[in-house]
């Protein structure tokens, strides 16, 4: 029997919260605001559980199920589920423990694969603020001469004020990606954003703006993925204004540290395998990778 999987409705997010928010081990895929930006993802409530469904082009996936209580019968519904749509049952979203309960519950019939390329980059909230030490000496270099050749920046905090402003600087930024390589495929990354700023209060989006005089130098988007995690959603800036990646980097960091004393962490989110976004993401000192495993039912059809 299928599971009766509806839209997630950006509206209900005050329903969603109590199970997403209720463990802080729970990576990026579980943030709502990623939940409605990205793909076709599905929801349902099952016996104390939230259960997603996800699916990117041809690609399904279920994440592992957020909630308390018997998760027997709500992973026995997943399988059955997948049986019922006719396509192999995944899970993702694992952590050891979560492996290892798979294990215990359905013993040799998933395998687990590493998902290295989906790692988390959690990063210290003070360490990015702050960039303390010998560490980061390279990164205060490039902030210190990004403040000097623009002494008369600032930040200003995403609203209905500045948002057009905002949707402008990121079309310039594809727009430059794309004379750069023509063929590049920011599709869905480019509607992501957009659903973003359009729907940014009822997700619960938090912005900030580097601008000098009234130009948009860089913008970045987040959300709160637990009580003391920010998620960085989305990060651009103008790659022609040097350090201004830098900039934006910390000034972000600084002004959730001021505004929510009570956070500790950004969840700077993955790097999807590509060898310069990890470069990237490492030169900061990540304070530790949120491991990641998907598991695959093995079925006995699969012995072909």
């Amino acid at each position: 029997m299928m599971i009766d999987f509806q839209k997630i409705d950006p509206a209900r997010r005050e329903e969603y919260l109590p199970y997403l928010m209720a463990d802080g081990d729970w990576g990026c895929e579980y943030a709502f605001a990623n939940l409605c930006l990205w793909g076709r993802q599905r929801a349902a409530f099952m016996d104390g559980y939230l259960v997603l469904f996800s699916q990117f082009g041809k690609s399904s996936v279920y994440p592992f199920p957020v909630g308390k209580g018997n998760i027997r019968p709500v992973l026995d519904a997943i399988i059955a589920d997948a049986r019922e749509r006719g396509i192999v049952c995944r899970l993702s979203g694992l952590n050891a423990t979560r492996c290892m309960l798979l294990e215990e519950l359905y013993p040799g019939r998933f395998q687990f694969h590493p998902d290295r390329n989906n790692c988390d980059y959690v990063y210290s909230i003070e360490d990015l603020a702050s960039l303390k030490g010998r560490k980061f000496q390279k990164k205060r270099n490039h902030l210190n001469k990004f403040r000097e050749n623009h002494p008369n920046h600032y930040t200003v905090e995403l609203d209905a004020s500045n948002i057009d402003a905002a949707r402008q600087m990121v079309d310039q930024w594809y727009e430059r990606r794309l004379e750069q390589d023509p063929t590049a495929d920011f599709h869905l990354e480019q509607r992501a954003l957009r659903r973003a700023f359009d729907r940014r209060e009822e997700l619960g989006l938090e912005g900030l703006l580097l601008m000098e005089d009234d130009r948009v130098l860089a913008v970045t988007i987040g959300s709160f993925l637990s009580a003391d995690t920010v998620d960085v959603h989305f990060e651009k800036a103008l790659e022609d204004v040097d350090g201004s990646y830098n900039a934006i980097n910390q000034a972000f960091a600084a002004h959730l540290q001021h505004k929510y004393p009570q956070l500790r962490w950004l969840d700077r989110e993955d790097d999807m395998g590509i060898p310069g976004l990890r470069q990237a993401k490492l030169s900061y000192c990540p304070d530790h990778l949120l491991e990641k495993f998907w598991a695959r039912l093995w079925e006995a059809d699969d012995a072909d």
